[in-house]
């Protein structure tokens, strides 16, 4: 009997010692990830990001396992964690494979604030009839924000009741992700709409730099059908909008600023550059960036500064400073580094580029190490002049040659606009 035991003992003890060895193995590189993270300065998670319960969870990794985004979670003593916050861009596939109900999608810390407009399951804000779809309402990814916008109509549609009304059913505020996937759904449902852009086709998209890649994940877009791209370039992207517009007959009101919108009877009337509208509905699907933030300094309106990168080949032979620590500054100062005869200072007011995704960091670094591109942390310009530009560092002024000025500071959020149409704005600070 015991030769017996021992034979099915065996193979079940091999067995849990592989898995033990293996699942220790794993915690290892999560606890240096993290550490990495911490000593990094990386552990503010930009937007949207997991809230894990250790009293619910099981440690069973199915969170792990479903980021799409690789190594953003790890098992550590057992229990989910965060391991690179600054990378999370708010999938939240790890929420949905939760066992237990164990992780909750918060949006800011305790030491980082984030605001974001109040708005409901069904996209609609405090204000009765005004909706909120997209990056706005803190969901940046691109194929959240279609479907999102898609979904926000769905919405509308089942609250509308405009039978006999001269009105418009709806007003839609941007071209984005969640505008254009909007625009479409109303346009199949024969809704009476208009779609107003203050710019072009894309919103925050068609701002990225020449041969950006944009991380997205497969979506449907009303009329179209299904976007199978997973990693595409902005100038892909675009196009692929671009002809499905063209093929659906959609017509948006390009480079039409909105100025107000204001309550009209139980209804609303939007003023823009170019007119008024008078619609039941509105839903805004808007950026978060705003209007690009500046630094402030004499010289900032000289012609020779920009507040986005277009081309990085402009710069060619040229001395330019780029100013910020997100990924739009690293992106656009490695960018320009790699054309010829340039010579790319990178000034950041903070010690770390904590906001910075990580392929961003080690492209940066990369560029150092070979010569390419000099890092100024905590600096801050203090004057831009026709041939120069001056920046502090630990109190001491540094002068330079200086043909062009990158500004990538982010921008301002319309946090007042919101307010003065009556839509309110919370401050989250890791709650949903």
């Amino acid at each position: 009997m015991k030769p017996m035991i021992f034979a099915y003992a065996a193979p079940l003890l091999a067995i849990w010692l592989l898995y033990f060895l293996v699942r220790r193995k794993h915690e290892q590189a999560s606890l240096a990830t993290r550490e990495e993270a911490i000593k990094s300065g990386l552990t503010e998670p930009a937007s949207l990001h997991p809230l894990i319960d250790p009293a619910k969870c099981l440690g069973c990794g199915a969170c792990v396992s479903a980021c799409p985004e690789g190594k953003i979670l790890g098992l550590i003593d057992g229990k989910a964690v965060l391991i690179e916050p600054t990378q999370c861009i708010g999938h939240g596939a790890c929420k949905a494979s939760c066992p237990t109900g164990a992780i909750s999608l918060v949006f800011g810390t305790e030491k980082r604030g984030v605001d974001i407009p109040h708005v409901g399951p069904d996209f609609q804000t405090n204000v009765p009839g005004m909706y909120i779809a997209g990056e706005l309402g803190g969901m940046g990814l691109i194929g959240n924000a279609i479907e999102q916008g898609r979904q926000a109509v769905e919405s509308i549609r089942a609250c509308n009741s405009s039978a006999g009304s001269e009105r418009l059913d709806l007003v839609i505020i941007g071209a984005g992700p969640a505008g254009f996937s909007a625009s479409l759904a109303a346009m199949q449902h024969n809704m009476r709409f208009v779609t107003v852009e203050q710019d072009s086709l894309g919103g925050t998209v068609s701002h990225f730099p020449r041969g950006k890649l944009v991380m997205t994940r497969p979506a449907k877009l009303p009329i179209v059908g299904k976007m199978n791209f997973r990693e595409i370039s902005k100038e892909k992207l675009l196009s692929f909008w671009q002809s499905a517009e063209q093929k659906s007959g959609l017509k948006i009101n390009y480079e039409e600023r909105v100025e107000d919108i204001a309550a009209a009877g139980d209804g609303f009337e939007v003023r823009t550059t170019r007119g008024r509208y008078h619609a039941n509905s509105v839903l805004l699907a808007i950026g978060r960036r705003g209007t690009p933030r500046k630094l402030g300094v004499p010289g900032e309106e000289l012609p020779k500064v920009v507040y986005r990168l277009v081309d990085p080949e402009q710069y060619r032979g040229k001395h330019v400073l780029v100013v910020g620590g997100g990924d739009s500054a690293l992106e656009a100062a490695a960018s320009i580094a790699e054309e010829p005869g340039t010579t790319v200072t990178l000034s950041y007011r903070n010690d770390s580029f904590s906001r910075a995704k990580l392929k961003n960091r080690q492209r940066i670094e990369k560029a150092r190490r070979e010569g390419r591109l000099s890092v100024l942390f905590e600096s801050n310009v203090k004057r831009i002049g026709n041939h120069d530009a001056e920046l502090e560092k630990a109190g001491k002024r540094i002068i330079g040659r200086n043909d062009a000025v990158v500004v990538c500071a982010g921008g301002i959020l319309p946090t007042g606009f919101l307010k003065t149409i009556g839509i309110q704005v919370e401050t989250k600070h890791g709650t949903a």
